[in-house]
């Protein structure tokens, strides 16, 4: 289902008791950081949160709308994420069904439908996003209950942004998520990480001697804030990606006071531009590795307008030490492309990031092996793919193994692997949020082998068989389970 807008999605979830409405003023200085964390902490991540009194603003804040895995799906209108999964694997099926042409055809109408519903639609005249239009001197970011995170962050954070700009030679739009310091009324920083397409964009505009116009979009569709997070492949509009998963077309609008499209249905959209050549020192910023990423210089965003509905409510986030909110869009991430992954490397069964792991740090691979080293292609080959490039370590399984199961892989591994034998070491780019690299965004990762081993990898001994009991047995005590007044599952 497609949310009309992001209050909609707030009113779903209060119908279905996943969120708690906090009357209480409190203050956007580090209380609702602490509030928000706790919650985020519970088991199944605690209910999404909407402060009606934040101190200093008259606009509402809602967080952790994404904190567990049933609003994770519902956000993107599915009864769950895997169900998405499985409409993405089938959408990519190249195989002919049987029964020929005509029935072929019959197979692909239903998909060319769903296609047909992605491209976004460009409206005319004024969003909802437009109720409210301030520019020149009105213009004022402390109307907005932006949160000053942590005790050693350099200000206050917009934590929650679609970053839209537009490629200055072809014109193409990108929607990246990138953190947005607020320095006065009218400027903030702009965090765009050297790896990211905001950067490029900012790189092409240097050489060109021109300001890149910019908007910042915060709400809407819940689906739109999960497309700018996406590791979506180079040419994929965010805003088309978002159209299949909310299953109707996003409606974009002219903004006021620059030349890119927005969806019409956004809470708030900051306006502006930023000049490639004008840097100022950003951060520290209590970051989702859970350590402060460190002060640096990053462009500077002047804000031009905020344009607003009548009644809005301003969506933000947290990061910090895991589990945090943010952990459930990167399980999203996992499971929605886990078919477009397998399109590039077949013999993968399943993949788990976990949330410790911080996205980028762990990454734990399934695969159907069938030659020597083939674990150590699988590696490469993820080193090689988009974001995955950043994956710290890789620990790769065999098919039989559950990834989802962290202490499974811990004995499997400890198990499986002579370091030497296995381990593979390469440098490369690294994420720019690595505090332990050699240097910012450059460093070396590290992959495992844990599958069985075969002769021609060097293991010229049996590899000998996991424990496990018979199946008659097993059966014999299944029937007599209930009667032994033990509690425990068996």
């Amino acid at each position: 289902m497609a949310y009309s807008n992001f209050q909609e999605f707030l009113d779903r979830l209060e119908q279905l008791g996943e969120l708690k409405r906090i009357k209480e003023p409190v203050d956007t200085y580090l209380e609702i950081t602490e509030i928000a964390d706790r919650v985020m902490k519970m088991p199944g991540g605690g209910p999404a949160l909407l402060f009606e009194n934040p101190k200093g603003s008259t606009i509402p804040l809602a967080i952790n709308v994404f904190g567990s895995r049933k609003r994770m799906s519902l956000a993107l209108g599915a009864s769950d994420i895997e169900d998405i999964s499985r409409e993405i694997a089938d959408l990519l099926k190249p195989e002919v069904p049987a029964g020929g042409m005509l029935n072929a055809a019959r197979e692909m109408l239903p998909k060319l439908a769903l296609l047909m519903k992605m491209p976004p639609r460009h409206d005319k005249g004024d969003g909802a996003c437009q109720e409210v239009v301030h520019t020149g001197d009105d213009v004022n970011l402390n109307d907005i209950p932006i949160l000053h995170c942590w005790p050693q962050d350099g200000g206050r954070y917009i934590t929650l942004p679609l970053v839209f700009t537009n490629d200055p030679n072809t014109g193409k739009r990108n929607v990246g998520m990138y953190r947005i310091q607020v320095y006065d009324r009218n400027t903030t920083g702009m965090h765009w990480q050297m790896h990211k397409v905001g950067a490029e964009h900012a790189r092409v505009s240097l050489e060109k001697k021109q300001k890149i116009q910019v908007a910042v979009v915060l709400g809407g569709d819940p689906a739109l804030t999960y497309a700018a997070t996406a590791p979506l492949p180079p040419g994929i509009d965010e805003m088309l990606f978002a159209g299949f998963l909310r299953k109707s077309p996003v409606h974009l609008v002219k903004a006021k006071t620059v030349d890119i499209e927005v969806p019409a249905d956004a809470e708030i959209v900051i306006e502006g531009y930023v000049d490639p050549a004008e840097l100022r020192m950003e951060g520290p910023f209590g970051d989702h590795t859970g350590y402060y990423s460190l002060a640096d210089m990053y462009p500077v965003l002047h804000v031009t307008a905020i344009t607003h509905r009548r009644n809005p409510v301003y969506p933000c986030t947290i990061v910090g030490q895991p589990p945090m909110e943010d952990g459930w869009l990167g399980k999203a991430t996992e499971r929605l492309f886990l078919p477009l992954l397998k399109l590039t490397l077949p013999e993968v069964v399943d993949m788990n990031l976990p949330v410790e792991g911080i996205f980028h740090n762990i990454a734990l691979v399934s695969i159907k092996k069938r030659y020597p080293g083939h674990g150590f292609k699988v590696m490469h080959a993820l080193w090689g793919l988009g974001q995955a490039m950043f994956t710290k370590m890789i620990f790769v399984f065999d098919h039989d193994v559950n990834v989802q199961n962290v202490p499974e892989c811990l004995w499997r591994l400890g198990n499986n692997i002579d370091p030497e034998r296995d381990m593979c070491v390469v440098r490369g780019p690294i994420d720019v949020l690595d505090h332990a690299s050699r240097a910012l965004g450059f460093g070396s990762k590290v992959g495992f082998d844990c599958t069985r081993k075969l002769p021609a990898e060097g293991f010229d001994r049996e590899w000998p068989d996991v424990i496990e009991m018979s199946p008659d047995v097993k059966q014999r005590v299944d029937n007599i389970w209930n009667k032994l007044g033990l509690e425990a599952q068996k």
